[in-house]
């Protein structure tokens, strides 16, 4: 049987103690060995069949409640939120107290949501900034397009200038040997692009179509592989091909390769321009004016933030980081070796945005909390059903993904405390 809970209060952390005794525990002990005995081979005995206190005389009785107390957590886990009415902000710590043949007593600290008082949060008369399109904001983009939709074409005469893009081969060598990653054939290197070591670009300038150059380099200090940092080292290399790049022209043709609708002209293309820079300065100043506004609803929270809170939150943004990363096609670890840091590093440097997002986290809640802001299950449905046919997916399928209907709700809701805070700070 499971004792009942004894609580002990400290701020918002409650150690509670459970104790699983009598006919449960000894069921979790039986349980744990029959599991174990199943890969146990004793001689004398077939794999599997070794008695039970054979098996006790060759390897301890002890050695059973470990697997024992796997079998009977979860349950001292359900009984200590039951009997000590606790609502659990973070996965909880436990601990063993004590394990005999008659129990084990286990002590779970419950980290609960902490109390929040915020002093004010209307007439904070925060402003949203004007949003404005210049003529050369305008004129940067159309150059943008006319550099990017650009052709390129053989030089035929002349010599490599800063722009042009050399085909070279190359080949590294350090102290008269060549090292591992510094070879490379019709490679295509934009002059000025910086892809090289640095001042390797510049003294490719000037070379004709098949001459041939020593470039003497210094590699850079912080540079990942540990035999090259800081060597000085030479590159032989050839020149094959100069090309240049040739800027389009705003006629029908270059209309035809942006397949922008309703886009036929050098005014028709400023004018949509202009929406798309407005549109991205005035989400850029919409998400600029939402995190001014709840800095200032910050300064006037009074909150004990718990330490476990934050490191859940650290350990979730560590995790997006770590996508991140995977979509770019480099490992955390491999991340590591190329900063030269660690993931306590990258856990600390992580850490201010973690409490800020349990900070703002609590403080909306409480917001909504003082002012009865609530969405009805019936409103999440409807906006469930709305998403998932945004995203092509079944609603049961979207819902599985978002993490169900509370969350859809609870997303709704925080979005509205939001708006709410808008409204009442002009």
């Amino acid at each position: 049987m499971a004792k009942k809970a004894e609580n002990k209060k400290v701020e918002n952390k409650q150690e509670v103690v459970i104790k699983i005794e009598g006919q449960d525990w000894t069921e979790a002990v039986d349980k744990a060995f029959e599991e174990k005995r199943k890969d146990v081979t004793v001689s004398g005995f077939r794999k599997g069949k070794v008695p039970r206190n054979i098996y006790e005389k060759n390897f301890g009785k002890e050695s059973l409640y470990m697997a024992a107390i796997d079998n009977v957590v979860n349950v001292a886990y359900v009984k200590a939120l039951e009997e000590s009415k606790l609502v659990p902000v973070v996965q909880p710590k436990v601990d063993i107290k004590s394990i005999t043949d008659e129990g084990v007593e286990f002590v779970f600290t419950i980290v609960t949501k902490p109390s929040v008082n915020i002093k004010k949060y209307k007439g904070l008369k925060v402003k949203k900034e004007t949003v404005k399109v210049t003529k050369e904001e305008i004129e940067h983009e159309m150059k943008h397009i006319l550099e990017r939709y650009g052709e390129v074409r053989v030089k035929e005469e002349g010599t490599l200038e800063n722009g042009n893009i050399a085909v070279i081969d190359f080949e590294g060598f350090k102290d008269g040997v060549a090292f591992d990653g510094g070879k490379g054939e019709n490679y295509d290197l934009e002059i000025g692009s910086n892809t090289f070591i640095p001042g390797f670009e510049e003294q490719l300038v000037g070379m004709k179509k098949e001459e041939e150059r020593e470039i003497n380099v210094t590699f850079p200090e912080e540079y990942p592989a540990e035999n090259l940092k800081g060597a000085a080292v030479v590159f032989k290399v050839k020149l094959h091909e100069i090309k240049e790049k040739v800027e389009r022209e705003f006629d029908e043709e270059l209309f035809e390769d942006l397949a922008m609708e309703g886009v036929n002209s050098k005014e028709d293309l400023e004018k949509e321009l202009k929406l798309n820079i407005e549109a991205q300065k005035e989400m850029d100043a919409e998400n600029r004016y939402v995190d001014t506004l709840l800095e200032e609803v910050a300064k006037n929270v009074e909150v004990d933030i718990p330490e476990e809170m934050v490191e859940e939150e650290v350990e979730r943004l560590l995790g997006r980081y770590e996508q991140q990363l995977k979509m770019q096609g480099v490992s955390l670890d491999l991340y590591y070796q190329i900063t030269r840091t660690t993931e306590a590093d990258l856990k600390q440097q992580l850490e201010k945005e973690g409490y800020k997002n349990v900070l703002y986290r609590l403080m909306l809640e409480e917001i909504a909390n003082l002012e009865k802001i609530e969405i009805s299950e019936e409103d999440a449905n409807k906006q469930a059903e709305e998403l998932a046919g945004k995203y092509n997916m079944a609603k049961d399928e979207f819902l599985k993904a978002f993490g169900g209907i509370e969350m859809i709700q609870y997303d709704m809701e925080i979005r509205k405390v939001v708006d709410f805070l808008k409204e009442e700070n002009k």
